[in-house]
């Protein structure tokens, strides 16, 4: 593998995470070690009955439940924080070719820890380590750092019709 880069994918458009884990699929399917870490989220989504099967591919919540609605509380603020304190030290081991840091702008946006220390964990990831960083609102000090950023659009939504969230669809 030649180096990582930091990629990230965000805006206000359906999509983000389910890039993130065509990617993790791309890169185990080439044999690499793929460390997805999901933070927000606590429930159990569609996606995590097949990714744990697939072997190269580590799936980990660091989340009680998806609070987007409502404010983070106390316990949402500690799972975050161990769940990035985790992700350092899977990243400086260094046995992981790709990071998936899952809604981890939702998780900057909530203040649950601050971009300054995701940016010194990602600036201190081992040269060929790939990261990618979903979510809506990246902070512009993320935005810049990065060497792909996609920006999700959302141009029409069914939700707006009154379709609610679907099984195998959006969860």
């Amino acid at each position: 593998m030649n180096k990582g880069c930091v990629q990230i994918y965000t805006g206000e458009g359906k999509g983000k995470t389910t890039a993130a884990l065509g990617l993790s699929i791309r890169a185990a399917g080439a044999g690499l070690k793929v460390f997805f870490a999901q933070f927000i989220k606590g429930k159990l989504y569609s996606e995590i009955n097949v990714v744990n099967k697939i072997s190269n591919i580590t799936l980990k919540q660091y989340g009680l439940d998806c609070f987007i609605e409502k404010e983070p509380t106390a316990e949402d603020i500690i799972a975050a924080r161990k769940g990035l304190q985790e992700v350092e030290a899977i990243i400086n081991k260094g046995d992981h070719d790709v990071i998936i840091l899952d809604e981890i702008n939702i998780a900057l946006y909530y203040k649950l820890f601050s971009v300054e220390e995701l940016i010194a964990i990602i600036r201190n990831r081992p040269d060929k380590m790939e990261i990618v960083l979903t979510g809506r609102k990246a902070p512009k000090e993320l935005i810049e750092i990065a060497d792909l950023v996609t920006n999700m659009v959302e141009v029409k939504h069914y939700y707006n019709e009154g379709i609610e969230a679907r099984k195998g669809i959006e969860y």
